[in-house]
């Protein structure tokens, strides 16, 4: 894409990472333009590589992440090493980590260093719990998070059962999603004040966002709401109904589609009956709704509730498998999966840039970089003359890696 069709063109991102929430908001600012240099530890580089199905080399995993990025390995145990990554991160934009606390300040990058070094330089860190507060010291793991944050409080079928996990790692994913951004807005500011700034999120705080309805309920009634299943703390019938083949998910949220619904399951009595007749009564009365709306929907299959239902103009949709989602034809519209180039060859699938614009592009141009792919020319940009960076790849400070096609030519 060229930097008129981009939105954040000419922005240079610098990201030390590994595994997911950083490499998600990096991945966003390079899918809206941004210019980012994936910085990888040598030997082995980000974990996430040894994740998931490899093919020749490749991770899915790391590619899902990676698309659009360039690569650069440097040994951080070797002061030559540190020297020169301090050396481009003074140069650049932006900055994102998302290390242990003081695993910055030991490399000699720490946000007051380079501050200093670069007033202008916009420096995100995403951590477990965040840079202050009494568990600032803390490792942060998405199952960590999702638990202390009150999430698997309120997911899995109902009180008594077994905590359940969202199975996505939906605090790595917001996460990165926060700091993202985050970056946008410093990156606003900056233009007012040419000041950059300090940008502070975690998988904590990501996870917290998403109790919006359970801690309003509990910040106004002192009630701790509880896992429903599928069901809505506010709202019914708001949730999964098995049918004669697999599963439906129906969302009459108000009265209007409440009355829609009743009609077009041929049940208008229910209308009436004074335990489900104004939305706080269904919510008081869930159960006695749920097993009288079961009976009826187990008539039918989801494709038959499913025609009935758009036809009504009720809410609903098939609960689909991962497979069912990528197949179907509004995903495919979308463009949602996108197919990528491999660095070692064929191709990969992956999730495209989740926002449309009328006048950005947010092509993916590039795959994920093998570890140190694009070492020599990131450096040559950065004002490393030809001897330095053959000094620091010939003592292992600096690591690169040929893909298939550089290697060929």
């Amino acid at each position: 894409m060229t930097s008129d069709q981009s939105l954040l063109g000419g922005l240079k991102v610098v990201e030390l990472s590994h595994i997911m929430a950083a490499p998600t908001c990096g991945q966003l600012l390079a899918d809206m333009g941004a210019d980012v240099i994936k910085v990888e530890r040598l030997p082995a580089g980000d974990d996430t590589r040894r994740f998931g199905t490899s093919v020749s080399g490749d991770s899915a995993a790391f590619t899902m992440m990676n698309r659009n990025k360039r690569g650069l390995a440097i040994d951080l145990k070797t002061d030559s090493g540190r020297a020169a990554l301090r050396r481009v991160i003074k140069q650049a934009d932006v900055f994102i980590e998302n290390y242990r606390m003081g695993a910055m300040e030991h490399y000699g990058i720490g946000w007051t260093e380079m501050h200093k070094a670069n007033p202008r330089l916009i420096y995100c860190s995403i951590s477990g719990f965040g840079r202050t507060g009494p568990y600032a010291e803390r490792g942060g793991f998405d199952l960590i998070t999702q638990a202390m944050s009150g999430i698997m409080s309120i997911t899995g079928e109902g009180p008594g059962r077994p905590p359940v996990k969202v199975g996505a790692p939906i605090t790595d994913i917001t996460a990165g999603m926060l700091a993202a951004l985050g970056i946008c807005g410093a990156v606003v500011q900056r233009e007012r004040t040419g000041e950059g700034q300090y940008v502070d999120t975690s998988l904590y705080e990501a996870g917290i966002i998403h109790t919006f309805w359970q801690t309003a309920i509990y910040q106004a009634t002192g009630e701790v709401p509880q896992a429903m299943g599928s069901a809505h703390p506010l709202s019914a019938p708001y949730q999964a109904f098995k049918t004669s083949d697999t599963w439906v998910v129906v969302g009459a949220a108000n009265q209007n589609t409440w009355l829609k619904l009743v009609e077009a399951i041929e049940a208008p009595e229910l209308a009436d009956d004074p335990r489900f007749s104004q939305p706080i009564d269904r919510v008081d009365n869930l159960d006695a709704l749920v097993a009288t709306l079961n009976a009826i929907f187990l008539q039918r299959t989801t494709a038959e509730w499913l025609d009935v239902l758009e036809s009504a103009g009720v809410p609903a949709g098939p609960v689909n498998d991962v497979a069912e989602m990528a197949a179907d034809p509004h995903t495919k519209a979308r463009g949602t999966i996108a197919q990528v180039p491999a660095a070692t060859g064929g191709e990969f699938a992956v999730i495209g840039h989740p926002v449309k614009y009328s006048a950005a592009s947010t092509e993916i141009i590039r795959g994920a970089p093998l570890i140190g792919q694009h070492s020599r020319e990131v450096l040559a940009e950065f004002g490393f003359t030809k001897d330095e960076i053959e000094s620091l790849i010939g003592e292992g400070a600096v690591g690169e890696t040929k893909a298939v096609a550089e290697a060929a030519d």
